[in-house]
């Protein structure tokens, strides 16, 4: 599979941190079936695919049975994995959204879209029915980008964006921070401050630094291989062994000595062959 990915225009980027597009061969062409964990970001994802093969996803937490997924779909925050599972050619193209995006990109919380996935066209209407088929009709990636990246600017509003005392706490990147922390950085009410969190990320803000914490392990783990895993889970903040073990457990579905093991290529899909496919 070949990915293009690069930065939004600019129009885009206080909403938009990345726009991508995928080709994993010609239509029709049969494929070996992959499954994988899908880990948590704390961030949105908006996915089109314009090939026909299907998408199956479960959550193990909440609901056990793998189901077949629309082909437009926007992907909520989460603070846990879940496992995804495609067979068949994939040609798709999808963003990776801001907080803050998603009330002015589908006029809702991004507390409402968080934990599962929604399909795109109850947000945008029959709309996204056309736009799938013209980036279906559109050769080469970066035209399609270019697509993209046209029906995401026709959805914003002329003036939106992310409340000041949220951006204040983003930009610090706080992996380590608590949320009396954030509260205190943000200069507002305990109360107000998780009330905007949850509207402009989707998740509570403890839920958020929990997946914070998390990512800076995985980059950390994918920088240095050999560093000790115990001195990787103290750089990060947590309390100790068993503490970075159960959120690693939680959030990957995987021990930090097992994912280590199998080294995924990409930091946040795990392959899990081996694993019993869920119910159907």
């Amino acid at each position: 599979m070949t990915t293009l990915q690069r930065p939004p225009m600019p129009a885009l980027r206080p909403f938009v941190s990345l726009v991508w597009a995928s080709e994993g061969g010609a239509s029709g062409v049969a494929e070996q079936a992959v499954r994988e964990h899908a880990l948590p970001t704390g961030m949105m994802h908006l996915v089109l695919r314009l090939t026909d093969s299907p998408l199956r996803i479960a959550d193990l937490r909440n609901d056990p049975i793998a189901r077949t997924m629309p082909a437009a779909l926007v992907g909520g925050a989460r603070s846990g994995f879940y496992v995804r599972e495609s067979s068949g050619a994939s040609c798709s193209v999808g963003a990776v959204l801001r907080p803050g995006a998603a009330p002015c990109l589908f006029g809702v919380g991004a507390d409402e879209l968080a934990e599962r996935h929604t399909p795109l066209e109850d947000l945008w209407g029959e709309g996204v029915r056309r736009l799938r088929a013209r980036l279906q009709e559109t050769q080469g990636a970066e035209d399609r980008l270019t697509l993209l990246e046209a029906a995401l600017l026709a959805h914003l509003p002329r003036v939106r964006g992310l409340h000041p005392a949220i951006a204040s706490v983003l930009g610090e990147k706080p992996a380590t921070w608590t949320v009396a922390d954030a509260v205190r950085h943000s200069g507002v009410s305990h109360r107000r401050f998780i009330a905007l969190f949850r509207q402009s990320v989707g998740l509570p803000p403890k839920s958020w630094l929990r997946v914070q914490r998390f990512q800076g392990v995985l980059s950390a783990m994918g920088r240095d291989a050999d560093e000790p895993l115990a001195a990787l889970a103290a750089d990060a903040g947590y309390s100790d062994q068993s503490h970075f073990n159960r959120d690693f457990l939680a959030f990957a579905g995987v021990t930090p000595q097992a994912y280590r093991r199998l080294s995924p290529a990409h930091a946040n899909h795990l392959p899990i062959e081996s694993v019993p496919p869920p119910s159907a």
